[in-house]
């Protein structure tokens, strides 16, 4: 009797807990595999070289592969602050040695090198999903040719984000409108707070993740791997340099400003994106129900040729309609009586309205 062989699909957070677990009991060896295997200057652009080398006038102590490499090494150990990355790097040799350091650079240095070459630490995060791209491809083409498109937010600490501010303002709205079941005096708070942070006009009042929170939004491009495409902030520089986008105006429905907010962000950063990387090209749009418009599907497949376009039907998209249901093969079925299925009756497109696909059915005698 032949053996029976047993296959198992590595993830990519099985590979990250590995690298964790060999960093932790083996040092040394995750050092040499990470030198074997990764070289940052390949992925520095030669502009990011000028500048770093170019700015100060002399040689520089330490060296450019040395801030990137600790600092991305911060993050894959979710290391939270410069102070704490500081002191591993003091009490690691094998980390100094990796950074090419030869003494531990302070946390002012550490600042000032973010703060001094952002715009070329973006740069070179372009220029790495370029690299990334045939790895995705070899994993899996078909999650690598999916592109996934939503928006969060970076709680930031201001005064507003504070419980107890709006947690004081909804509770004496509740007292006062206690004997009112219309109102909805979470709705009413949103409405009552102010829609930016008084100290950092980037702090924008949202409802992300299950609560409200002044954050500075962004908006971020997956694959169907998970892998990060791209990044961006929704901020006044971003709106500045997109004068289409319309201009937001809240409302007393946390929900509808978001699905709002999305629903124009989505096309500009389509843009950006696909003139930063014209040679993606992406077969699948995968986005939440705010995406769930006729203006949506048709820039989507119109502008940016994608084939397939997954989005969860929008409830409040609803019209006075009967709903259809469908069969098991995807095919809409007849609203007064469930068991008729549908036949493609053909495309029209009338004037004055957008385009629709026909369908009808043969009734039974």
């Amino acid at each position: 009797m032949a053996a029976k062989t047993l296959f198992h699909q590595i993830s990519l957070k099985e590979t990250f807990s590995d690298c964790q677990d060999i960093f932790v009991n083996d040092t040394p060896s995750f050092f040499q595999l990470l030198e074997a295997h990764f070289d940052i200057s390949d992925y520095i652009p030669s502009v990011f070289y000028h500048a770093f080398y170019q700015s100060l006038g002399r040689k520089r102590t330490y060296p450019l592969t040395g801030f990137l490499s600790a600092l991305i090494l911060q993050k894959i150990f979710s290391i939270p602050t410069d102070s704490l990355l500081i002191l591993f790097l003091s009490l690691c040799k094998e980390l100094r040695d990796f950074c090419g350091f030869s003494k531990v650079p302070d946390a002012s240095l550490f600042t000032r090198f973010k703060q001094n070459f952002l715009p070329y630490i973006e740069l070179m995060f372009q220029h790495m999903v370029d690299y990334t791209e045939p790895i995705c491809q070899a994993i899996d083409r078909s999650l690598a040719n999916m592109l996934t498109f939503d928006t969060s937010g970076i709680e930031l600490y201001v005064s507003e984000n504070n419980p107890k501010t709006l947690n004081s303002l909804i509770r004496r709205l509740k007292s006062f409108y206690k004997g009112n079941p219309d109102v909805d005096p979470y709705k009413m708070a949103y409405g009552l707070m102010p829609s930016q942070a008084a100290s950092c006009p980037d702090a924008k009042q949202q409802y992300i993740n299950g609560h409200f929170c002044y954050a500075d939004k962004f908006a971020i491009l997956t694959n169907g791997l998970g892998i990060v495409r791209h990044i961006t902030f929704l901020d006044d520089d971003f709106k500045h340099s997109h004068p289409e986008m319309p201009v937001e105006k809240k409302s007393d429905s946390p929900d509808e400003d978001k699905s709002v907010g999305d629903s124009s962000s989505l096309k500009p950063i389509l843009f950006d994106f696909f003139t930063l990387h014209p040679q993606f090209h992406p077969d699948t749009f995968l986005g939440d129900s705010a995406f769930d418009t006729i203006e949506t599907y048709g820039f989507l497949k119109d502008e940016f040729h994608f084939s397939r376009a997954l989005i969860p039907y929008n409830p409040r998209n609803e019209s006075t309609l009967e709903k259809v249901d469908y069969n098991i093969y995807g095919y809409p079925t007849c609203p007064k009586d469930s068991s008729l299925d549908m036949k493609y009756a053909g495309h029209c497109h009338e004037k004055g309205r957008s385009a629709r696909d026909k369908w009808t059915h043969h009734l039974r005698l």
